[in-house]
């Protein structure tokens, strides 16, 4: 895990911008509540908004992360890369669903009684079922994580840091999610994208390690010959 806490320290500007980020969101949740730090921020719900973040929120779906992931592996022909994104799309994707699961908490729709909440755009309805966490916000930082382990320019870690917190916001301003929803997402999201990149970077030796697993469960395993020189 060394290689990780290196690359993560080549990257402070988004690991360490998103850091304060999650910390300053979560005192605000702390401090107001789940109610107040969902109505509070969408207060202002103009047309261009509206038009923007429904398309903007695309970015955290399912056909966005296999577009992108065969984008790196068929045409920009960067096969770690995509692998790398591909894990991070699986990983963040199921462990949103155990937690969902687990948890089974109701999405907006039916936490709001009717009149509470009128900013919402008919383009998305509210979800009953999203629950915690925030699926596509946990996709979005999976694979800015990633994507930003490949990039050595600050601005453009700052970006990717920009676009992924825009994502994450768009799952509230079109009250899909509450606050907690989205930074447990974002938390996710991170993880799988760190731990991603690992198993990335270390494929030959996990794939190595699971055939001699299948061998081992086979029988099929046997003792080293000897080779004799010629």
């Amino acid at each position: 895990m060394q290689k990780i806490s290196i690359a993560i320290n080549h990257h402070k500007i988004y690991f360490g911008g998103l850091l304060v980020i999650l910390l300053a969101a979560m005192f605000f949740l702390i401090v107001n509540g789940k109610e107040a730090t969902f109505i509070s921020p969408n207060s202002y719900h103009p047309f261009f908004l509206n038009v923007f973040f429904v398309n903007y929120t695309f970015m955290g779906d399912g056909i966005f992360a296999v577009g992108l992931i065969a984008l790196m592996f068929f045409y920009f022909k960067r096969k770690q890369a995509g692998l790398a994104l591909l894990y991070s799309f699986l990983i963040s994707g199921l462990a949103v669903q155990i937690i969902k699961n687990l948890i089974n908490r109701s999405g907006t729709t039916l936490y709001f009684e009717a009149g509470t909440y009128l900013n919402v755009t008919t383009d998305i309805p509210l979800s009953e079922l999203s629950g915690l966490p925030s699926g596509h916000t946990a996709t979005v930082f999976a694979l800015c994580t990633v994507m930003v382990f490949m990039l050595k320019n600050k601005n453009q870690q700052l970006l990717i840091l920009m676009g992924a917190l825009l994502a994450g916001y768009s799952r509230m301003y079109l009250a899909q999610h509450f606050l907690p929803d989205v930074i447990i997402g974002a938390m996710l999201g991170t993880a799988a994208g760190i731990l991603a990149f690992h198993l990335a970077q270390n494929r030959i030796n996990i794939i190595r390690f699971f055939n001699k697993v299948n061998r081992v469960n086979s029988g099929t395993v046997s003792t080293p010959h000897i080779i004799q020189p010629v």
